[in-house]
């Protein structure tokens, strides 16, 4: 399953990390939604209900629209389909925010949106998972590896990993740069986004208003080096082609895309504190690797103590307010998020003494 992530970007960064090659060759940003940018907020500790970037195929809302053009959407975790009756998305009797590969086509809720070719792919930082234990349960961040290893494909990747000794993080509080001199978009040497397939649904209430965009993660079995936390995980999409066939739903119908949905053993993790167990805690501590057989706090490493003091230092104006489930009650007790160089830096270095496969 996967009931709980993280999405620390701000809006301009996620399109940078979306970032991709059109037939063309040329690498460009996929826009947002006609305000969709301004629902969107960073997280350490998203949890169902939240609102998340979405990425999708632009043709969805625009049927001239090229059929490589992409689009980043704010959207609700947890589909509420298109036939819902009730007024309020809240009524739903039965939870949404996970779907299983295997059932796609025997359930209502997951069968019409499939079949009409409606297929995003949501981006996290990483997601959490709890491991079961006999005394509780120890929470991890999974994540893409950001090492050199992971840049398979190069630049044909949906985006970059930047721990790459030659490709420097930018520092902390700054952007990379969104465009080339020759007006191409630049290639992103930030934290590398995670991808998971998803479905996704409009549903409009019966008695009128604003439509409601939402989307469910599609999970499989768990990879082995997972298995010993949970037995499912969400279904990853690796690369810039995996990507690109699924939200192409022109070409690649709806039995060829399921054939991406499958279990990869592609993803790093490391322990994390309880304090991510409860989604009004949105702070960095909640991605802070931690030892769960020692019972004393860990001593701060020189990039724990990087990250607290950029924190504290930068500038919060190019971020938005963190969101948890509650945006409005929980303003107080949510941070600003910063840029991905301190979160890849912080994470590469706090990592050196954790396992992570």
């Amino acid at each position: 399953m996967c009931g709980r992530t993280a999405c620390t970007l701000a809006p301009d960064e996620v399109r940078q990390a979306c970032s991709y090659r059109n037939p063309g060759g040329q690498r460009q940003q996929p826009r947002w939604k006609d305000g969709d940018a301004d629902k969107y907020r960073p997280s350490y500790n998203k949890s169902p209900q939240s609102m998340s970037p979405v990425l999708l195929s632009q043709r969805h809302f625009d049927k001239n629209a090229p059929v490589d053009e992409r689009v980043l959407a704010s959207m609700r975790w947890g589909l509420i389909p298109a036939w819902f009756k009730a007024n309020d998305p809240s009524k739903m009797q039965y939870s949404t925010s996970n779907c299983r590969s295997e059932n796609i086509l025997e359930k209502k809720s997951y069968k019409d949106p499939m079949l009409k070719g409606q297929r995003c792919v949501i981006l996290a930082d990483g997601f959490y998972e709890w491991q079961r234990l006999e005394k509780g349960k120890q929470p991890f961040f999974i994540y893409f590896s950001q090492s050199s290893s992971q840049e398979k494909k190069g630049q044909d990747d949906l985006v970059t990993p930047a721990s790459n000794k030659e490709k420097a993080v930018c520092p902390p509080g700054e952007t990379s740069p969104g465009w080339s001199e020759d007006g191409e978009a630049s290639e992103w040497n930030g934290w590398r986004l995670l991808t998971m397939a998803g479905l996704f649904d409009c549903w409009t209430p019966p008695d009128g208003g604003e439509p409601l965009y939402s989307y469910s993660v599609i999970t499989v079995n768990a990879s082995p080096n997972l298995q010993s936390i949970h037995n499912r995980m969400p279904a990853i999409l690796d690369g810039e082609e995996e990507v690109r066939r699924w939200l192409d739903f022109g070409k690649v119908k709806s039995p060829d895309a399921l054939e991406l949905l499958q279990s990869k053993d592609i993803l790093s993790f490391h322990p994390v504190s309880s304090v991510v167990n409860n989604s009004r805690n949105n702070t960095p501590e909640c991605l802070q690797p931690v030892d769960p057989n020692s019972k004393k706090v860990p001593k701060p490493t020189a990039s724990n103590k990087l990250m607290r003091s950029w924190l504290s230092s930068s500038s919060p104006s190019k971020r938005k307010e963190s969101d948890t489930g509650n945006e409005e009650k929980d303003s107080k007790a949510g941070s600003r998020l910063k840029s991905k160089g301190a979160l890849q830096q912080w994470l590469q270095g706090a990592s050196k003494k954790q396992k992570t496969k």
